[in-house]
């Protein structure tokens, strides 16, 4: 690639090395250059098959430090993460019923911003976590408990899936909504306070030392925003279970933006997934597809790229088109300092109409509600691909085929999205 020094493949032939930095998949130019940003102060990063550019960091990257916590890196959408859980049920016993059930999960579920229906969720973690202490995530708590069991928007979801034994899997896709927002938001004004916490993408990554009070209060509250992630995914893949009638049997739940304390190479380092799963060996991760293509359960494996990649491996499939050019400049204009979704008839459309992203999904029998053409698969590359770059990191055990995906309309305003 143009501008980038490369050296030969790892001797299993799944990292390109630009540099000093190990590339799973085809290297995507600008997220190359995000990373070498990040190298410049992390101890050592990598970037998965699905990166591409995100805030301060690329989406599929990920970053060590050794004493250092990244509130950028991490990003806004503290927690997000997938989880899977299979159902005493099988594909058969609900595929007559689909069309159905897809209502009933659409109206059930709160997508886009606030909750919209009469279920406020209860959990211990508005109760018994020290971090409600730090007086920004105290002032969170009302907005805290209105959000949990929301969606939200952009690439959410909550889906429908059948395996190759024909059994039910749900999966679901979200974080911590607004409450990670606004700590995100706190954090990267407080760690960087000439800067303020919206400097554009390419802005070098918010670092504050990990011993410091600010540091301590960025990990508690980074940490109550996992329990508080783990929890809506938890309330989501139940009530979806209730609706259906049947018990869960399995669950396999992650993480993906987010910090963990590990030790690599001998030596320990705050590690820093921003759209990267944790796949240590024996580890289970649930990886999505597009909304009209097949998701996976896998798990990681030990090996030598496996360790150069810190243990770390897709969480999707990667955006290949930003939702400006999916959708055209219609999708989004500012109005009174919010993001809404408003068109006029001289603004052009954009690559991916709503017919293009209907045939695809009708092509696959995927029972769809909501949705916009900035999440049609046209967006995405293909999963299959994104893996293959991983053979020797991660085993597939499950391929899960898409029944009915629920997200949020395309209308739908959410600040929080993604």
């Amino acid at each position: 690639m143009d501008g980038m020094s490369t050296r030969e493949p790892s001797p299993t032939g799944g990292i390109t090395w630009l540099e000093e930095i190990p590339v799973f998949g085809e290297p995507v130019e600008n997220a190359v250059e995000q990373i070498r940003m990040v190298a410049e102060d992390a101890d050592r990063v990598a970037l998965m098959a699905d990166h591409h550019l995100g805030y301060s960091m690329p989406i599929g990257g990920v970053a060590a430090y050794r004493d250092l916590v990244s509130p950028s890196g991490v990003g806004f959408d503290i927690a997000c993460g997938n989880k899977a859980v299979r159902l005493d049920l099988s594909a058969r016993e609900i595929g007559p019923r689909i069309a159905e059930i897809m209502d009933e999960i659409f109206h059930s579920i709160s997508f886009g911003m606030g909750r919209k229906n009469p279920e406020p969720v209860e959990h211990p973690l508005f109760h018994d976590d020290p971090a409600w202490a730090i007086p920004a995530v105290a002032d969170l708590l009302e907005l805290a408990r209105k959000q949990l069991g929301t969606v939200g928007g952009g690439n959410h979801y909550v889906d429908l899936f059948r395996d190759e034994q024909d059994r039910v899997w749900v999966g679901v896709h979200f974080g911590s909504r607004g409450f990670g927002h606004k700590i995100a938001t706190h954090f990267l004004e407080a760690g960087a306070p000439r800067r303020g916490a919206d400097s554009g993408m390419n802005a070098p990554p918010v670092l504050i030392p990990a011993d410091t009070n600010l540091g301590e209060e960025y990990l508690a509250a980074m940490n109550l925003a996992g329990r508080y992630a783990y929890a809506g995914r938890d309330w989501v893949c139940e009530r979806v279970a209730e609706l259906l009638g049947a018990p869960i049997l399995e669950e396999v739940h992650n993480h993906h933006n987010f910090t963990w304390r590990e030790t690599h190479f001998g030596e320990e380092y705050w590690v820093v997934r921003k759209g990267a799963t944790p796949a240590f060996p024996g580890q289970l991760g649930f990886v999505g597809g597009s909304m009209a293509e097949s998701s996976v359960i896998l798990r990681g494996v030990d090996s030598e790229e496996s360790r150069i990649g810190m243990y770390s491996t897709v969480h999707g499939a990667g955006r290949v088109m930003s939702r400006r050019a999916a959708a055209g400049k219609k999708h989004y204009r500012r109005g009174r300092g919010k993001k809404k979704r408003r068109g006029s008839r001289d603004e052009p459309g954009g690559l991916v109409s709503l017919e293009m992203m209907r045939e695809w999904v009708q092509r696959a029998g995927v029972e769809l509600r909501g949705g916009g053409v900035d999440e049609s698969p046209h967006c995405y590359r293909r999963l299959e691909d994104v893996l293959a770059a991983h053979a020797g990191t991660i085993e597939i055990l499950h391929r899960l085929v898409p029944m009915g995906v629920a997200m949020a309309p395309a209308d739908e305003w959410d600040p929080y999205k993604d």
